[in-house]
């Protein structure tokens, strides 16, 4: 296997320590906080969300804090209350949830009203203890699902929302920082515990790894899998050179599994631009707030530019949950373009392009949906499902399913060509 990599100039900000502020300037910033959501975020029309209620709730609350540690926390409860993971801070305390689906290796919703396990993010510690898709969870830390995530879900909804109770259940799975996980699910009848991050969390252990990986596999198919480096613009470099160095292979497989922390559209279209051979559109965006202000709508589309050289031949995109944001676009263009087939499970549906905004006292930074995303066809990015959806259910102890449909799908189009 090939591997390139990049010098990681990220650091990773966590807990810092700042100076204290007086309440005024923490009810400043919570104001503008509000403000600014209340007048940029894009999905409210999606939302049972009583935002005006938040503030009821929050205000109170923020009359009584003294340190930034307390003001972050009632900064989450309120970013739960549009139950969207593509709203976060840039900042987070060690009893802080880890963030969805960058942070989490689980990936669960309530199907027929129980608590199922959908997807195991491959690799993962949760897939090395055993945990499985198809899976009832029964309890989080020995405290029953239904109550364990009650912190969760929010409090000002005009009327229930299904999709509030899924967010709820995915960030408890996801855990604090400053916690193990143990996981009781329902298996063959029997209650199962399950320890996913002994001995060391996975996801939060830092070793080096290759921001790209390439080779040939089965059938003279070239791979190229991105580890979560879609954000940075020396990539266009590196994924460059792994596509010269796979031109000749008779197919190409573009593994986006493992993209859960978005990236940038630079690098898109940088992507995108070595498989087409003209211009097309890949993506459409409209900003709701200039049609809140204004009253006159906002939409565009962005056009993908080719660079040479162009790879011709079939390419198939492999997606899962860890799919998101940047990582959806790029497999909604290389639909739109009619230049790959895609593979998987439904992506990490992250709402939108996010806005990157940050409060004028303590500089606690925040980010939510201000565009909506679009396939060029009208569907919303976070509908999108893929050409060939695999049932992960059936999947094996070691096995990597969507893989291995990805191989066969590739094998079938060249038989049929004989």
């Amino acid at each position: 296997m090939g591997k390139l990599f990049l010098l990681n100039a990220s650091l990773f900000f966590s807990g810092c320590v700042f100076g204290q502020h007086p309440t005024t300037q923490y009810k400043q910033d919570f104001d503008y906080f509000w403000a600014t959501i209340r007048d940029n975020y894009s999905y409210w029309d999606k939302k049972q969300t009583n935002w005006d209620k938040v503030k009821t709730i929050c205000a109170p609350l923020v009359d009584t804090i003294t340190t930034r540690t307390s003001f972050i926390g009632i900064l989450e409860k309120a970013f739960y209350e549009i139950y969207d993971h593509h709203a976060s801070l840039n900042t987070n305390t060690p009893e802080s949830q880890r963030l969805v689906p960058s942070g989490t290796d689980l990936w669960a919703e309530y199907v027929n009203g129980m608590p199922i396990v959908i997807e195991v993010k491959q690799g993962s510690g949760a897939e090395r203890a055993g945990i499985r898709a198809g899976m009832k969870l029964n309890s989080f830390n020995d405290i029953s699902i239904e109550k364990a995530l009650q912190s969760f879900l929010p409090k000002s909804l005009n009327k229930p929302d299904i999709e509030a109770k899924n967010y709820a259940l995915r960030v408890l799975l996801a855990g604090k920082h400053s916690e193990n996980r143990k996981i009781g699910v329902m298996n063959q009848n029997q209650i199962q515990d399950f320890f996913p991050d002994q001995p060391v969390n996975l996801l939060e252990a830092h070793g080096d790894h290759s921001e790209l990986e390439f080779k040939i596999v089965q059938g003279n198919a070239g791979y190229i899998l991105f580890n979560n480096s879609l954000g940075d613009n020396r990539l266009i470099d590196v994924f460059d050179s792994a596509v010269t160095a796979l031109q000749h292979t008779r197919a190409l497989i573009i593994d986006l599994r493992n993209t859960p922390s978005g990236g940038n559209t630079s690098v898109t279209r940088a992507i995108l631009g070595r498989f087409i051979s003209r211009e097309g559109f890949y993506q459409k965006h409209e900003l709701t707030s200039e049609e809140k202000e204004t009253g006159i709508k906002r939409k565009w589309v962005e056009i993908v530019s080719p660079r040479k050289p162009v790879y011709k031949n079939p390419v198939v995109v492999l997606v899962d949950h860890w799919t998101g944001s940047v990582g959806e676009g790029i497999a909604i263009g290389f639909d739109a373009l009619k230049r790959a087939t895609i593979i998987g499970t439904k992506m990490a549906g992250l709402n939108g392009a996010v806005y990157s905004f940050a409060m004028p006292n303590t500089m606690i930074g925040f980010s939510f949906p201000a565009e909506k995303l679009f396939h060029v066809n009208g569907t919303p990015r976070e509908n999108f499902i893929p050409t060939i959806d695999v049932d992960l259910t059936k999947k094996r102890k070691g096995d990597d399913l969507i893989l291995q449909h990805a191989l066969k799908f590739i094998s079938r189009q060249f038989e049929r060509k004989k």
